[in-house]
C-alpha cells in the first residue's frame, strides 16, 4: 500500500529524510537529531506532524458521545478549551491517547480530537459505530486529509507566532487553551499544546493552504522532523501511542501508563467498571523512567531485570541529548517502581546498571 503524504512533503522535499510513520511518509530529520533537539530546548523548532488524525464531532448528542468513549471529563470543557484523554476498550486497555477540543461554535457543540497516525479511520468506525448502538444525534466526520498540522515548538515559539499572527493575542492562551486566528493569511486553529515538554503552538489549517503558514513560520524557526519529536517526548517520559501502549502488543490501562489522571470514574465511558477495579486495587505494573548507569542504549523490546530475573520490558530509549546519558521508559512491577530502586537492562545480551528516576527526565538533572 502507498504510504500517505502530507500536504508540505514537497515544499521541504529534498531537505528532508523521510520514514515511514503510522502509514505516512513524513521527516525524521532536516539536519540532524541533535541540532534539532537543542533548537527546540534553546530556541524554536519547527514540525510537521500532519500525520496526526482529525475527527470532528457535532450535534445535539456529540457531548454525550464523545463523554461515553473517551475517559476524561469532556463536559469540563469550554468553549476553546482542550483536555488530554484515553479511548479505551470494555477491559480498560488503552486503545490510543488523544487530545480533544471544544471548539468555540455559536450554534452546536462541536468537538475536535486528535487520534495517532494511523489510527483515524479505525477511531472514525469506533465512533460512527457507537454512535448508531447507542441512537444518538451526532455527525462525525474524518477530516484528516482535509487539516494540515504544524507544531511551533521552544522558548521563543510565542515570539515568533506573535508575528504571525494579525488578530489574536497567543501570548494570553493559556496552556491547552485555543482559537481561531489568521496565521501567514490563513484562518487556522491554534492551540497552546504540543508533545515536546516546551511552549508552543499546534496549528491546524486548511491543507490546501498549508504552505502558506509553513512560509509565514520557516525562515524563523530550525527545522525539526520526527526524530528529533521522538528524543524531546522520550525526556519527558510522554507515552507514544504503537509502542509505549498498544492493544495488542502492549496492552496497558492507564493507571498502568501512568496516566490515571485522565480517568474520571465519576462519567460513564467504556472501559468504566474495569477501570475503577483497577484503581481500587492499584495496577501490578507501573511505567517508570530509567537511567542507564553504565554504557548503552535500552531500546524496545530489551528485557529488564532484577537480581537476574526478568522483571518487565523497555517500550521506549534513547541517548538523550540535553542530557548525555542514556535513558529509557517501560514497565516493572509496582513494587519496583519508586525512584532510586537498583535494576539492569539486557544490552545485547549483557546486563547495564540502570537506575529507576522520577520523569521528566530534564527535571531530574
Amino acid at each position: 500500500m502507498a504510504l500517505r503524504k502530507p500536504p508540505l512533503s514537497e515544499v521541504y522535499g529534498a531537505r528532508a529524510t523521510f520514514t515511514d510513520f503510522g502509514g505516512w511518509e513524513m521527516p525524521v530529520e532536516f539536519d540532524s537529531i541533535r541540532t534539532e533537539h537543542t533548537a527546540v530546548r534553546e530556541s524554536v523548532g519547527l514540525f510537521d506532524v500532519s500525520h496526526m488524525g482529525e475527527i470532528v464531532v457535532t450535534g445535539p448528542d456529540a457531548t454525550t458521545l464523545m463523554q461515553r468513549l473517551t475517559t476524561n471529563n469532556v463536559r469540563d470543557l469550554s468553549p476553546g478549551d482542550s483536555q488530554y484523554s484515553a479511548i479505551t476498550d470494555d477491559s480498560g486497555v488503552i486503545i490510543d491517547d488523544t487530545i480533544v477540543y471544544r471548539l468555540p461554535e455559536a450554534d452546536a457543540d462541536r468537538y475536535l480530537f486528535v487520534p495517532n497516525a494511523g489510527h483515524d479511520e479505525e477511531i472514525y468506525r469506533r465512533w460512527v459505530d457507537h454512535r448508531d448502538e447507542w441512537d444518538l444525534d451526532a455527525e462525525v466526520d474524518n477530516e484528516t486529509e482535509m487539516w494540515a498540522m504544524v507544531a511551533v515548538q521552544g522558548p521563543d515559539a510565542v515570539d515568533i507566532l506573535t508575528d504571525a499572527t494579525s488578530d489574536v493575542d497567543v501570548e494570553s492562551f493559556s496552556w491547552g487553551e485555543g482559537a481561531y486566528a489568521e496565521v501567514g493569511g490563513v484562518r487556522s486553529w491554534v492551540s497552546r499544546t504540543g508533545y515536546t515538554g516546551e511552549d508552543g503552538f499546534e496549528i491546524l489549517c486548511p491543507w490546501e493552504d498549508a504552505e502558506a503558514v509553513w512560509d509565514a513560520l520557516e525562515a524563523d524557526c530550525t527545522l525539526c522532523g520526527l526524530g528529533a519529536r521522538d528524543t524531546l517526548r522520550t525526556e519527558m517520559g510522554y507515552l507514544l501511542s504503537g509502542q509505549d501502549f498498544d492493544p495488542a502488543e502492549e496492552p496497558r490501562t492507564p493507571y498502568e501508563a501512568g496516566i490515571g489522571w485522565t480517568v474520571d470514574l465519576d462519567t460513564e465511558f467504556v472501559g468504566r467498571d474495569a477501570l475503577a477495579e483497577v484503581a481500587a486495587d492499584g495496577p501490578d505494573e507501573t511505567f517508570v523512567g530509567l537511567r542507564l548507569r553504565e554504557r548503552g542504549i535500552a531500546r524496545n523490546g530489551y528485557e529488564i531485570v532484577a537480581d537476574g530475573d526478568v522483571v518487565g520490558n523497555v517500550t521506549s530509549g534513547t541517548m538523550s541529548p540535553t542530557l548525555g546519558e542514556a535513558i529509557a521508559l517501560g514497565y516493572v512491577p509496582t513494587a519496583l517502581s519508586d525512584p532510586g530502586t537498583d535494576l539492569a537492562v539486557v544490552v545485547r545480551g549483557q546486563e547495564k546498571r540502570a537506575e529507576v528516576v522520577s520523569t521528566p527526565f530534564i527535571e531530574d538533572s
